[in-house]
């Protein structure tokens, strides 16, 4: 049985930064490429970042670049999703999700998700 199980989540100022991450078990993890989504209030899920299973290839939205980070360690079967300067937009639920193959921005595209964990950006 595969389960994606996000961590790391909370309240933080905006400014502030916060580290995701997402343990997984039941797959071959170094074979998946591994990505975040997230989902506001009364939107759609959005792509965030995605890393392929070798490593070589990271895309990010352009929402976040030069702010957050994608990183996997397949010894551990985790990705990390470092945040820095969050903004109250980036308030959302923030979900793990796995594909066999490269990445994909489609949530479509994915095979397994996470619940999920909520991030709140306020003062």
């Amino acid at each position: 049985q595969v389960q994606l199980v996000e961590s790391g989540g909370g309240l933080v100022q905006p400014g502030g930064s916060l580290r995701l991450s997402c343990a997984a078990s039941g797959l071959s993890f170094s074979y998946y490429a591994m990505a975040w989504f997230r989902q506001a209030p009364g939107k759609e899920h959005e792509i965030v970042a995605a890393v392929s299973w070798s490593g070589d290839s990271i895309l990010y939205a352009e929402f976040v670049k030069g702010r957050f980070t994608i990183a996997r360690d397949d010894a551990e079967k985790t990705v990390f999703l470092q945040m820095n300067s969050l903004k109250p937009e980036d308030t959302a639920v923030y979900y793990c999700a796995a594909r066999s193959g490269g990445t994909r921005r489609s949530r479509d595209e994915y095979t397994y998700w996470g619940q999920g964990t909520q991030v709140t950006v306020s003062s």
